[in-house]
């Protein structure tokens, strides 16, 4: 089962063939994510050879190949980890049954929903990155943006390959509702509110990478612990495949940071409108991008309590992050967690039923990992001599979701007036001149081994190839 056919119409290594209903069902749906792709996959592309990795396996240990591949000819497939053998859920009521191998009646609903909302946010972001490569800093970059884009639009396959199979007609009406939602627009929008924002420059996206992308971790490792086998494991290849997208963030804004820190030495002075006139990105400003993502990003775990998130760990759905290392009963009934209120202005602690808080939990595991990125971030700012450090707000801060939506929160985690926020804002977020000033940066640089000015190059390409490698063939 680890062996991924590629002789098939749809590569997979759940052995298609044997059902023709599906395969029919799949091969059907196939054209219209190509169309999809043409419609809403990166703008331009259609002839580049791109030096891709695809998926051979899903052994840990060498599965991917790299190769210049078209990518409307990219090989999209279904890969799920092999079967645990006797496999048991190990959280929740049903702890120490055996695990599902396909959905219980009195859970179809939620599942359905749960696999719906991971699947939304796949094409979302290719359609968010749609015109980035349009502005890429480099041939290096370019082609990691263009890895992130088949790779998200392979998770769609994963999240569609489980609605048609174990979902029936709702599962592929719901499968043809992933192409049509489209991000951002107003009519038919993408179901997560993150997904509908702007990633309009390549700060917001190497941050996108960093922040969301991370989430997109957490999320899939807490439905890689799920009752229903077949979502187990697709989420654990996910998750390989979700490692390189993170990479891309985190080193993208430390090459960003790199560049800055050496034209603040350069010059001698931290003074923004210097940097900016020698057309670098000023410290204050990579920390409103920062600020904005990490806000944003940290909204997508839900409401702080929440009784879909009791309701989905007591039936066995979604599991804890790292729910197997966890020293507890790993049924939580009687337990009782933290979450954050403005009570007469002052954030106050609120003990509420920990089943309940589950989703505060995922978003606090997610806020220490998130911290270790920007942690080594000011590690180069650091070895440049610098003393400035880059931090993530406080967790209430530009808040929409739970009951700290809508606070007027600094970024240290004071309760402000309204006017204060009015006043403050713009030391905080980014403006629309910061905006405007990244988007004025944003040249396309595409010949082998030179990179923007605003960037410093990697340490090292991808795949053992040297920098100045030809990582996009433009025909």
């Amino acid at each position: 089962m680890s062996t991924i056919n590629y002789s098939d119409k749809i590569p997979n290594n759940v052995n298609l063939s044997e059902d023709r209903t599906l395969q029919r069902a799949l091969e059907q749906w196939q054209p219209n994510y190509l169309n999809w792709w043409q419609d809403m996959g990166p703008e331009g592309s259609v002839d580049y050879d791109v030096y891709l990795r695809t998926a051979i396996s899903v052994d840990p240990q060498g599965w991917a190949q790299f190769g210049h591949v078209k990518m409307p000819d990219y090989r999209w497939g279904i890969f799920l980890n092999p079967a645990e053998a006797e496999r048991k859920i190990h959280f929740g009521d049903h702890l120490g049954e055996a695990a599902w191998q396909d959905v219980p009646g009195e859970h179809r609903a939620n599942l359905r929903r749960i696999i719906v909302t991971q699947g939304d946010t796949e094409p979302a972001s290719v359609e968010q990155q749609r015109h980035l490569g349009l502005t890429c800093p480099s041939q290096y970059d370019l082609r990691n943006l263009f890895q992130v884009n088949v790779e998200e639009g392979r998770h769609l396959w994963a999240m569609v390959y489980l609605l048609h199979k174990y979902f029936g007609r709702d599962g592929r009406e719901e499968g043809e509702a992933l192409l049509e939602r489209r991000s951002g627009n107003q009519d038919n929008p993408r179901i997560l509110q993150a997904f509908n924002e702007k990633t309009p420059d390549w700060l917001s996206f190497f941050m996108f990478t960093y922040f969301t992308d991370r989430d997109g971790k957490f999320q899939l490792c807490a439905l890689a612990e799920s009752s229903f086998d077949p979502l187990a494991r697709t989420t654990k290849f996910m998750l390989t495949e979700e490692a390189h997208h993170m990479f891309v963030g985190e080193s993208g804004v430390g090459r960003v940071i790199q560049r800055t820190v050496d034209m603040m030495n350069q010059l001698k002075t931290d003074d923004p409108a210097k940097l900016r006139a020698a057309g670098v990105i000023d410290l204050p400003t990579i920390q409103r991008y920062l600020n904005f993502h990490f806000s944003v990003t940290i909204d997508l775990f839900g409401a702080d309590e929440s009784s879909n998130a009791a309701t989905f760990y007591s039936t066995g759905l979604k599991g804890r992050f790292e729910e197997g290392k966890r020293q507890d009963d790993h049924r939580l009934k009687g337990q009782t967690y933290q979450v954050l209120n403005v009570v007469d202005g002052k954030l106050v602690e609120k003990e509420v039923p920990m089943l309940n808080a589950l989703n505060e939990v995922l978003r606090d595991d997610y806020i220490k990992d998130s911290v270790g990125g920007v942690e080594r971030w000011n590690r180069i700012i650091d070895k440049a001599g610098i003393p400035v450090k880059l931090k993530v707000p406080h967790k209430a801060f530009h808040r929409s979701i739970g009951s700290l939506a809508g606070a007027k929160i600094s970024p240290d985690g004071q309760v402000v007036s309204q006017a204060e926020w009015d006043a403050k804002a713009k030391e905080w977020l980014p403006t629309p001149e910061d905006r405007a000033y990244v988007a004025s940066l944003m040249g396309r640089v595409v010949e082998p081994g030179k990179f923007a000015g605003w960037i410093a190059p990697p340490v090292m390409g991808i795949n053992r190839q040297p920098v100045d490698f030809e990582y996009v063939r433009f025909n």
